[in-house]
């Protein structure tokens, strides 16, 4: 194993060596649950969806934890514009983001904390890092000492002086310092509170992601993910955090994907150029948007246009195109239609495909790469399926390999998101081809609008009728 990723924090490639062999512990921070997810929240689900599918496939045990924020200043606000509480809103947006999640594609978390169950740990953080004398109350609100972490801003690089107004907070004359941030907020009147040491009140953002890692992970990850814009403040206030309490470093490896453009331009509220992933789901399928995602490296930033859309569903198709058209040639061979013809040096080229596939995905999961050696087996493959006599053996092969490259990627629908099933396929163009020997061909024509009515196209070749998936 030769995986290689680019840490963040000491900006170079380094080899993956996890805490425990054959384990991976994994925290990537997930959605405040107030809205729709929009398409810059989709790139981190379905990048590091990928990440965990190929840590997986190597032999991983991957401890996957994504996080809900469910419990700040956007949730009491929207909550409030809405009439309902607080909890009701997460509850109605954590099932709105399982369901987007879910529409693309992505594998369930191995666990999802959430702020509100987590509240007794972050309490007791708070407290010892209080004990500690690395933080501090004042006025029901308690701070982080940041100058007592000497090592702040060695994950965005940034010094103490360069920092001062960065900080996600106001100018607050209860702070020593305008560096320190908020660990524990007291409650303002009507909002949602709970009882602590210092009052009622609630957590700040920042702590809320140390104390879940800790109690699901231990003090150690082996992989820290976000977005780029979650570098500063957040991840580095986590550092801040609970390095100062354990001794230990917060992770291992820091990984951050890049920002996602609308034609060009940054998306943002003030240009009004935000799309939801919901919206995004009419009128392109989830296998084009994995394909978009993953079409640019994950540290660089990504555009979505209608230009880029059409690039990505026009993939989409050849790849299933190719899938779809083994299989059906697979049934033809089973049926003893065609007569069988080894290729052992078929066998050798894919090989290096699937050989290259992984060396670009251990190359800091370059899925670009990845995918290119993917369209390397659909080439080979279009040429073999050309023959009229092909091998068993080799298409089930060719089969085994497409299905390793989709258990990473996850860019080809399931049979049943397909429509009909291969054998109702099959049972059709065999009736067609009756009708035709009839001369039934109102029949025969009938069939054939049916089967492209339900995505499948029909090529009458020499060696007989393929069908592939529109």
């Amino acid at each position: 194993m030769n995986l290689k990723i680019y840490d963040s924090m000491t900006r170079e490639l380094q080899p993956f060596i996890p805490r425990e062999p054959g384990k991976v512990n994994m925290y990537v921070c997930g959605p405040t649950v107030y809205d729709y997810i929009h398409i810059g929240n989709a790139r981190p689900v379905i990048f590091f969806d990928v990440v965990r599918r190929y840590l997986e496939a190597i032999g991983f045990q991957v401890n996957y934890i994504v996080n809900y924020t469910d419990v700040d200043d956007k949730m009491i606000r929207k909550a409030t514009e809405l009439g309902i509480t607080v909890p009701e809103l997460a509850e109605r947006f954590i099932t709105a983001f399982k369901e987007d999640r879910e529409a693309l594609g992505a594998l369930p978390p191995t666990v999802s904390p959430r702020v509100m169950e987590t509240m007794p740990e972050i309490i007791a953080f708070i407290q010892d890092l209080v004990d500690q004398g690395v933080a501090y109350e004042n006025g029901g609100d308690v701070y982080f000492r940041t100058g007592s972490f000497s090592e702040y801003g060695k994950l965005s690089h940034k010094n103490l002086d360069e920092l001062q107004y960065g900080i996600r907070i106001d100018v607050d004359e209860r702070k020593e310092s305008a560096q320190d941030f908020v660990l524990w907020k007291a409650a303002k009147p009507g909002e949602i509170y709970w009882s602590s040491p210092w009052g009622d009140g609630r957590p700040g953002w920042h702590i809320e992601c140390s104390a879940m890692i800790r109690k699901y992970a231990g003090d150690t990850l082996d992989i820290h993910g976000g977005g780029h814009d979650l570098q500063f403040p957040h991840h580095e206030c986590e550092i801040a955090q609970s390095e100062s309490l354990t001794g230990q470093p917060l992770s291992r490896n820091w990984m951050h994907n890049g920002f996602v453009n609308i034609n060009n331009e940054k998306m943002s509220k003030s240009l009004g150029n935000g799309v939801t992933v919901r919206q995004l789901l009419q009128g392109m399928s989830k296998y084009a948007i994995r394909y978009l995602m993953l079409a640019t490296h994950y540290r660089s930033p990504l555009n979505f246009s209608e230009e880029t859309i059409r690039q990505a569903t026009n993939s989409i198709d050849r790849l299933t195109n190719c899938r779809d058209n083994v299989k059906h040639r697979l049934s033809s061979v089973a049926q003893g239609n065609l007569a069988l013809a080894g290729d052992e040096g078929l066998k050798e080229r894919l090989k290096q495909l699937a050989k290259d596939f992984h060396s670009r995905m251990e190359d800091d999961f370059s899925t670009p790469d990845a995918i290119t050696a993917w369209f390397g087996l659909v080439s080979e493959v279009n040429t073999y399926l050309q023959r009229e006599a092909v091998s068993e053996t080799s298409l089930l092969f060719i089969l085994a390999q497409i299905d390793e490259m989709n258990g990473i990627l996850g860019l080809l629908p399931t049979i049943e998101e397909a429509g009909l099933l291969d054998d109702e396929v099959d049972a059709l163009i065999a009736e067609r081809a009756a009708a035709r020997a009839n001369r039934n061909f109102a029949r025969s024509d009938e069939i054939r609008d049916l089967l492209a009515s339900r995505g499948i196209l029909l090529d009458d070749t020499p060696q007989g009728v393929r069908w592939r998936r529109k």
